[in-house]
């Protein structure tokens, strides 16, 4: 944060070019994974299937954990895309860097905390938009009032807390990875040929350190998601 970011305006609004490829890159990555892996469908899978199947059964664990009944199959396929999106997105920084003069063009979109956010506001406007599609609106608004009327200005407190501590979590922890990292790498660059001696196996630690890092993030992201979801539709009586 706080460093120069590539900017371009368009119809009076302003777009961060950098964010924009780095959320470009994640989606094509996503696409040709899922893509090449689901090439040769089979009856008795192997090879990719496997990896694939294994990968839906992972994020269908999850949302049958926190979200009861037939609800669960309708948010599996959203669960199963915003794992996979959250997870190279938090792991595209390490491996792709690219700077030019002041600007970085490719990082992790997850280490912005304005595409956190994004994915932020995506789950929690689609939690309370099942929230009514199942219940109705009547009992959608009367869940603010419960257990009791002086409880509505604390139930919208919540709500706004859920989406702020979704997206911030998110953003802070890869932020924090990549910023560690940048200092390591300028360790390393600032010293003489004795400082590749000792800065690269930390260096390399670290990298490891932030896939798992990046991994379970990704797993706490859509666990909550679930969990949203979950109180929306089947709110506790």
């Amino acid at each position: 944060m706080g460093d120069p970011v590539p900017t371009v305006k368009f119809l009076g609004l302003t777009f961060n070019i950098a964010n924009d490829i780095s959320v470009l890159l994640t989606c094509v990555i996503v696409f040709l994974f899922v893509f090449l892996l689901s090439r040769h469908i089979a009856l008795k899978p192997k090879g990719g299937q496997n990896v694939l199947e294994w990968l839906i059964e992972f994020t269908n664990g999850i949302v049958k954990g926190s979200i009861k009944g037939n609800d669960a199959s309708r948010f599996g396929l959203y669960a199963f895309t915003l794992f996979l999106f959250i997870f190279v997105a938090n792991q595209i920084g390490l491996l792709i860097h690219v700077q030019v003069g002041q600007y970085t063009y490719v990082k992790s979109p997850t280490a912005d905390p304005i595409v956190t956010l994004t994915l932020s506001l995506m789950t929690i406007a689609l939690a309370h938009y099942a929230g009514i599609a199942k219940n109705g609106a009547k009992t959608y608004f009367k869940g603010y009032l419960a257990p009791f009327t002086l409880f509505l200005p604390l139930n919208i407190f919540e709500q706004f807390t859920n989406f702020l501590t979704l997206g911030l979590r998110l953003f802070g922890n890869i932020f924090a990875g990549e910023m560690l990292l940048t200092l390591i790498s300028g360790l390393t660059s600032s010293n003489n040929w004795f400082s590749y001696i000792y800065s690269f196996p930390v260096e390399l630690a670290w990298q490891g350190f932030s896939v798992f890092i990046g991994s379970v993030q990704a797993f706490v992201f859509v666990t909550l998601t679930s969990v949203y979801i979950s109180q929306q539709v089947s709110p506790e009586e």
